[in-house]
């Protein structure tokens, strides 16, 4: 009897690349994807192959090449979010995640992911104080602060203070300070949805102390002072600093911003919690994914009975952390220097050692590629108007697309027709694999620039 063949699928030299594209479940049986299955979960898997058997079918990549090319297109975890290799230059960056964790902090995470003793007290078996050892390294951190509370963010510390202090009473602040920040949240809106009623006091660029004053009366609810956020006003201008408003008999809430625990010589103008609270303040408040490092939540520190006021309104429940920001935290705070302070920290001279060698060794692989000095930012609406002295690598700018679509994603910023990959928020140890997203983009160009051309 001759030997039946399937004749929907030719073999044979001659035959159509895209008729012999093999089935999804074969591809999925390679061991590798089947991995991949156990890690990520079958959807997100199959998904990867299904992409993979339309190039085949296009003709865009050969079918002996399917698992291969699958296996380099799994994604790193099962969420969708991409890793990215932050080089614009922009310390605290907002749109990539604001600070990086350290490694220490990450580390914690992973580790709290599972059961732990967040709420729990072992030794007696009881429920425990949450998140204790986290408020003990915030507390030991700030010395000055009698009390301190956590939540989600920072506007959540501001609705949490203004709701449990204010809420029917009055706020008074100066109309140079209420901010517009990110994605068009403006703080007058947020403060007024507490049931609070905003008291706006002074001009856009003149606050006195005799403002404050004339604007005190039976229904304030406290003084709010806010660090302006991604902006700058010079010229003619004055307001009032805490230690001046502290002498208004009721209570100062100090919106440092930042998270800024003490000064910093690298940021002469930027408000840290532990001078506030010496100059007076009752309350301050800020954020723990900037300058601080850790990952995002809002810092309470201030008096004893204001926190535990704070802490005891039923709104505290809905804005409390999680365990993996209580872990990420504690190990910011007891751990090493976060990213962000080592990013803050570096030196220019450094920086343009570091983009030397890369250029040079681009160069090498026939990548035009120069060292040349950037001009960093803080971020994150912290010191709007410092600049920080530092390095890059720059490139022609038709590598920025190929590079946002490499794996791990790199980041830069586009200047004066170049694409500039700064080195300030790039660490060191990172140095391996941008230079190898960078080549990886450049063949990806050249590739593209290839197939687009035509003979003539």
């Amino acid at each position: 009897m001759a030997k039946q063949t399937d004749r929907s699928r030719p073999s044979g030299p001659g035959a159509d690349p895209r008729r012999r594209v093999p089935r999804a479940d074969s591809v999925l049986a390679d061991p590798r994807l089947a991995d991949a299955v156990r890690r990520l979960g079958r959807e997100p898997v199959r998904a990867v192959v299904r992409r993979t058997l339309e190039a085949v079918r296009g003709g865009e990549l050969p079918p002996e090449d399917a698992a291969d090319a699958a296996v380099a297109a799994l994604p790193a975890t099962a969420a969708g979010l991409r890793p990215v290799i932050n080089a614009t230059g922009i310390v605290v960056h907002t749109n990539l995640g604001r600070a990086p964790l350290s490694e220490a902090a990450r580390e914690a995470v992973t580790a709290a992911a599972g059961c732990t003793d967040v709420e729990f007290d072992l030794a007696t078996g009881r429920r425990g104080s949450r998140g204790r050892t986290a408020l003990d390294a915030l507390a030991r951190a700030v010395p000055g602060a009698e009390a301190v509370h956590l939540t989600n963010n920072n506007a959540a510390a501001l609705v949490l203070a203004a709701t449990a202090l204010a809420h029917g009473r009055e706020i008074v602040v100066s109309r140079g300070e209420l901010v517009e920040i990110g994605d068009g949240f403006r703080l007058p809106d947020l403060l007024c949805s507490t049931g609070a009623r905003l008291r706006e006091v002074g001009t856009t660029n003149r606050t006195h102390l005799s403002d404050y004053a004339g604007a005190i009366g039976p229904d304030t609810g406290f003084v709010l002072k806010i660090h302006p956020s991604n902006f700058a006003v010079t010229g003619f201008v004055s307001s009032v600093p805490v230690r001046e408003l502290a002498g208004l008999g009721v209570p100062v809430v100090h919106d440092t911003g930042s998270g800024l625990l003490t000064p910093d010589p690298l940021l002469p103008g930027e408000p840290d919690a532990a001078t506030s609270l010496a100059d007076g303040a009752d309350l301050v408040t800020a954020s723990a994914d900037k300058l601080l490092g850790g990952p995002q939540a809002g810092l309470l520190l201030g008096r004893e009975d204001l926190v535990t006021r704070l802490r005891r309104h039923p709104l505290a429940r809905a804005l409390r952390v999680d365990k993996l920001t209580l872990a990420a935290l504690e190990a910011t705070l007891r751990g090493p220097l976060p990213p962000v302070r080592r990013a803050l920290a570096a030196r220019p001279a450094g920086l343009m050692a570091r983009a030397e060698s890369l250029a040079g060794r681009l160069a090498e692989h026939g990548v035009r590629a120069a060292a040349v000095s950037s001009r960093a930012r803080v971020g994150g609406g912290g010191a709007p108007a410092a600049v920080l002295p530092s390095a890059a690598v720059a490139l022609g700018p038709e590598a920025a697309g190929a590079l946002r679509s490499g794996r791990p994603a790199v980041v830069g910023r586009l200047h004066d027709g170049r694409l500039l990959l700064d080195l300030r928020t790039v660490p060191e140890e990172d140095d391996g694999p941008l230079f190898d997203a960078v080549l990886a983009a450049a063949g990806a160009t050249a590739g593209k620039t290839a197939r687009g051309s035509t003979c003539t």
